[in-house]
């Protein structure tokens, strides 16, 4: 797998450049507008970005969003209409960005992580947003729209949120994108659960290059949704007009699911590096079982290749010499050899019996 997935321009570009990162005739996007007052709403797809002119001149919250991975040329386009800053719109089309935001004359931009589109191979794709008074623009280079629950929201007259500004918007937005990180880490739990009961019973390396695998998707996990909570943390601590006192409440709740999203993260870190620990702690203590064995039975025939080899010795013909082995001679010394090893055999199993070696 790839660690490095960030795009980017070749170095001495010069800043706010919107470089094609593909060919325009593989681009795939789609442009959705969202207009609404307490009283009125209006939904569309867009054909061009100039369509949404009209939109801006009237007293309402307007929510653009662009599904797809967008052109530089009408990525350009909209942040000519919207005075979107040119140093944000790169970091939209160069996908891969930290989580951060920042503030520019009239809007804010946040860049976030969705975890929902994550990948075992490390893949995760790009929310970008920006804010105005009375706007959000939003994008996301992905397949599937992460935004539909909010707009059902907004379709219902009743609603709280056709009632309230567009920090209150941004708020749904952001608070949809940190909340999908809680399927993807019951997902990591549930692997995690089997693979405690599988390291106790592995046998193969297969184990170990899963423990590894997880280890690195969590890592990852780690460095992309833990900067979140610094974006989320730097809107509460906005002292000026941009988020209201409503909003904020709100978004103290979203902090709280950041926290509690990283805390699973370093439970999940720790319970894996625990697992890898109690994995290589059971091949080692499989070894040593091994080797105990071995190292028995080989303490066991030692004194019964010497018996055999000493017996074994041709001097039986030697009859002069009273050092001539007698036993060689006898009429049932085999059969008392043999009684001899087997003497040898239990005793020695005794004995390591009561030294609790077996």
């Amino acid at each position: 797998m790839s660690y490095f997935r960030k795009k980017y321009h070749p170095p001495g570009t010069a800043p706010g450049t919107l470089a094609e990162t593909r060919a325009p005739s593989e681009a795939r996007y789609q442009i959705r507008l969202i207009d609404y007052t307490a009283s009125e709403f209006t939904e569309k797809d867009l054909v061009a970005a100039a369509d949404c002119r009209p939109y801006l001149e009237r007293d309402s919250t307007t929510w653009i969003h662009v599904q797809g991975e967008i052109t530089a040329p009408v990525l350009e386009e909209l942040g000519a209409i919207f005075a979107l800053h040119a140093l944000a719109l790169e970091d939209v089309l160069n996908i891969g960005q930290r989580p951060k935001l920042d503030r520019f004359d009239g809007q804010v931009f946040v860049a976030m992580a969705l975890p929902s589109d994550y990948t075992r191979d490390g893949n995760m794709t790009q929310v970008s947003l920006f804010y105005g008074t009375q706007f959000i623009v939003s994008f996301h280079a992905g397949e599937v729209d992460p935004f539909e629950p909010v707009r059902g929201r907004l379709r219902k007259p009743a609603g709280r949120i056709r009632t309230l500004e567009a920090d209150y918007l941004l708020y749904c937005l952001l608070d949809v994108v940190i909340d999908e990180g809680f399927p993807v880490l019951e997902t990591l739990g549930n692997r995690i659960e089997e693979m405690e009961s599988e390291v106790l019973e592995a046998r193969d390396r297969q184990t170990a290059s899963k423990i590894h695998e997880l280890k690195r998707e969590l890592l990852l996990l780690r460095r992309m949704l833990w900067p979140q909570r610094d974006v989320i943390n730097a809107l509460l601590r906005d002292e000026g007009e941009w988020i209201s006192d409503f909003t904020r409440v709100h978004l103290r709740d979203c902090y709280d699911h950041t926290v509690q999203i990283i805390e699973l993260l370093e439970t999940y870190r720790d319970i894996t590096s625990g697992i890898l620990d109690v994995y290589l702690t059971t091949i080692s203590n499989r070894l040593n079982e091994t080797m105990r064995v071995l190292t028995l039975i080989a303490t066991i025939f030692i004194p019964l290749t010497f018996i055999a080899g000493l017996y074994g010795m041709n001097f039986g013909n030697n009859t002069s010499s009273p050092w001539a082995m007698p036993e060689l001679r006898w009429y049932y010394g085999y059969p008392l050899s043999l009684l001899l090893m087997a003497a040898v055999v239990a005793g020695m199993l005794v004995y390591f019996r009561r030294k609790k070696w077996l």
